[in-house]
């Protein structure tokens, strides 16, 4: 029995070892037989354009090579990398290696739909697919990711692309993307979250994105780019470290879009901190004779004033400045802030020290195509081989914008060649400096306005100035032609010649005709900074015609024609911020001009001003300014074209030549040899948007208009001041200038002629 018992469990056992080394055994076997299967050759189907030993050159098993389903594993995956094919498979027949292959189709044509906002060639340079490069599925999403990136930059992020595909023989085809390009997507709502001393309407007029309005249809500034919003976090940044606030932060600003993709909504959440004012100011230095304390009074920063960051920038560049022109070539200067929170107090040490010594080594000009690096380089205040200077190098920038010659103008310093070398790179990009303007415009006093006007402001990329416009209106025909040449003989030295010939219609002021022809030559340089001098020499004739027995009899004693032949000279000194819209400065300009070096007119002419601009808040300027003249002939009377004459743009409240002497018989302005007006004025935003640029003035003038140079029965003439009253507006529209002002004459003579309204608007297209 026993041994029955062993030879079953002998039996079963030998039973199981068979079974299961079966399944060991065979895939052995299988590997055993395919290593030795040695690969005689490559067999490539399905290839239309690509060679069959390109393909093969791919792979990583060659032909001779034992058959490994690891590397041929590896082939396939090398294959498919390529990007050259939709599909790859490989399979073994015998000791031969089949590589079945679909070819990627070639982009015979590449095309956009659909796109009017944004052109072909802008799409071109986008996207990465042209034409004869393999087209791929990945591929054509990346660039239709590109091409919506583009559409969200300006704006639309509504926009979809679909891009279709033409299949066409030889395996290739066309590619279109196919776009809907959607409307600009706004800005319905900007909050603010967290804000306590400054409204939301305060604050969106500080950023540079707009909530969508019917009225900004000339501007993008109420399109959503995200860019802008990152701008905008700056810009609140800024204004409140301008009133006060150095704690300022903010913390998020969030994008929501509306379900129907057409707005955003914004909201920044900000926390504005304490707010700090100035506490002990002080400048210590490390140069060599060089008091602190003498420079206190180029600083813009008063104790116990709000804090601002931006007048510690100005002070530093305005010592930067003082202490360039007191011979220190290499200056550093550091603020170094003490915050003194409990008493909400900011201490501020400006440390004057020795600056690195570096000098320039190289300056490249590039991005210029048709301007000559030489008028770029005349306008730098650094060369090659001084000491560099920042300060200098801002203003560099500035002279060379002002140009008007670039729409961008960069500069920037590298490492040069040594440790103390500096390489300083000037990109500008050029803009369009020919001029074809038409003009088109109302006033009071000249009614219906038009001049063309033919202009080259980058003559020849030389820099000079060509111009030729005609002028007309219901009181005045006028043929103008201008040429100027900024760098005279290479130097600093603007010089140019003007021809011109006018007609202008005086009847209703002093009842006659005007007729002028003649040229002048002028000359204009810098004495300093912000001085300069200008010199010219004029040779006119004048005619004086269509008067009648109606006429002042102090007007017809100067009938006929003459020839003027006259030398004059001026000078300004300006220190405004902008020339167009200062908000502080002030401007001092003087001249004479003396006739009689040859012709039939002998008389000196003396003019004077004096204006100043003062922000009284950061909304709000001041303008005080005084202008006076004098004339007097050399052995003769002062002929009227040669008076001044005041009133209308010139003394609000006034008709044109309203003030001053006139005949009582005809009721003639002879105009006066004597003048001065002075004037007080405040500038101020009246709640209009900030994109209507719209602004409002009120002012009050006084001055007087007298001594013709004549004498009789009819003639009415007195010195004594007239005082006017008034408020304006005027508006930077995107047809022009509109200016409208009310004024009264609240003292005047009984013979002066007064105007309540005055309206002017001026556009170019």
């Amino acid at each position: 029995m026993r041994f029955r018992l062993t030879a079953l469990f002998l039996a079963a056992g030998l039973f199981c070892g068979i079974l299961g080394g079966m399944p060991l055994t065979q895939p052995a076997m299988a590997a055993e037989t395919a290593s030795s299967v040695v690969i005689a050759r490559i067999d490539v189907q399905g290839n239309q354009r690509i060679e069959a030993l390109t393909i093969q050159s791919y792979m990583t098993i060659a032909a001779g090579d034992p058959f490994n389903p690891g590397r041929v594993d590896q082939s396939l995956k090398a294959l498919f990398a390529t990007g050259l094919f939709a599909d790859v498979s490989v399979r073994r027949q015998g000791n031969v290696l089949v590589v079945d292959v679909v070819e990627n189709p070639i982009i015979n044509r590449l095309a956009f739909e659909g796109n009017r906002r944004i052109a072909d060639d802008v799409l071109e340079q986008e996207v990465q697919l042209r034409p004869r490069i393999v087209y791929t599925r990945s591929r054509v999403q990346a660039d239709v990711q590109r091409i919506l990136q583009v559409y969200r930059r300006n704006g639309r992020f509504a926009a979809s692309v679909e891009p279709k595909v033409v299949q066409l023989e030889q395996n290739r085809v066309d590619l279109i993307f196919e776009i809907g390009e959607g409307p600009v997507t706004g800005v319905r709502r900007i909050d603010f979250i967290g804000n306590r001393n400054f409204s939301d309407s305060k604050l969106r007029r500080a950023i540079a994105t707009a909530e969508t309005r019917w009225y900004r249809f000339f501007s993008s500034d109420d399109s959503y780019d995200p860019d802008r919003v990152t701008l905008d976090r700056e810009l609140l940044r800024k204004f409140y470290l301008e009133r006060g606030y150095a704690d300022f932060r903010v913390l998020s600003a969030v994008a929501e879009l509306t379900h129907d993709r057409s707005d955003f909504f914004i909201t920044f959440t900000v926390e504005e901190g304490e707010l700090y004012k100035f506490g002990k100011i002080e400048m210590t230095s490390t140069l060599r004779d060089l008091e602190p304390e003498s420079l206190r009074g180029s600083l813009t920063i008063i104790e116990g004033e709000d804090y601002n960051a931006e007048f510690i920038e100005e002070s530093i560049e305005e010592l930067n400045f003082v202490i360039g022109r007191l011979g220190y070539a290499f200056v550093d200067i550091r603020p170094r802030v003490n915050r003194r929170r409990d008493e909400r107090l900011i201490d501020l040490v400006l440390e004057i020290n020795e600056g690195p010594r570096v000098y320039i080594d190289r300056i490249n000009i590039t991005g210029n195509i048709r301007t000559l690096d030489k008028v770029i380089r005349r306008e730098l205040k650094l060369v090659e081989g001084d000491a560099f200077n920042t300060a200098k190098l801002r203003r560099s920038r500035q002279q060379i914008r002002r140009l008007g010659f670039f729409d961008k103008v960069d500069m920037a310093q590298k490492q040069g060649d040594a440790p103390d070398k500096v390489v300083i790179d000037v990109d500008v990009q050029e803009r369009s400096t020919g001029e074809l303007s038409f003009g088109l415009g109302l006033s009071t006093t000249e009614t219906v306005v038009g001049d063309i006007s033919i202009r080259e402001r980058n003559l020849l990329g030389k820099g000079q100035d060509l111009k030729l416009s005609l002028g007309l209106s219901a009181l005045r025909q006028q043929v103008d032609m201008s040429f100027t040449e900024p760098y005279f003989l290479d130097r600093e030295l603007s010089a140019g010649v003007d021809v011109f010939s006018t007609k202008q219609d005086q009847q209703d002021r002093s009842s006659f005709d005007e007729q002028t022809k003649g040229f002048s030559l002028r000359a204009r340089f810098p004495i300093t900074e912000n001085l300069r001098q200008g010199l010219r020499y004029t040779l006119r004739q004048n005619e004086i015609e269509n008067i009648d027995n109606s006429t002042s009899l102090f007007i017809r004693l100067d009938e006929g024609d003459y020839i003027t032949s006259a030398v004059a000279y001026d000078l300004t000194y300006d220190t405004r911020d902008d020339v167009f819209l200062p908000t502080k400065g002030i401007v001092i300009a003087g001249g004479q001009e003396l006739a009689g070096i040859g012709g039939d007119v002998n008389y000196i002419r003396s003019t004077a001003r004096w204006s100043y601009f003062y922000p009284i808040t950061r909304d709000v300027v001041g303008n005080v300014s005084l202008s006076g003249g004098h004339i007097v002939g050399l052995g003769e009377d002062v002929r009227v074209t040669n008076r001044f004459f005041l009133g209308g743009d010139n003394f609000r409240g006034f008709a044109v030549g309203g003030v001053g002497p006139r005949d009582a018989s005809t009721d003639d302005a002879i105009g006066g040899n004597v003048f001065y007006v002075a004037t007080g004025e405040l500038r101020f935003p009246i709640g209009f948007p900030e994109d209507f640029a719209v602004l409002g003035r009120a002012f009050s003038q006084v001055g007087t208009l007298f001594d013709p140079d004549v004498s009789g029965a009819n003639l009415q003439d007195t010195d004594s001041p007239r005082v006017s009253v008034g408020v304006g507006i005027s508006w930077r529209s995107p047809f022009g200038p509109i200016s409208v002002d009310l004024a009264q004459a609240v003292q005047k003579e009984s013979f002066d002629e007064d105007e309540l309204f005055r309206f002017n608007f001026g556009t170019r297209f």
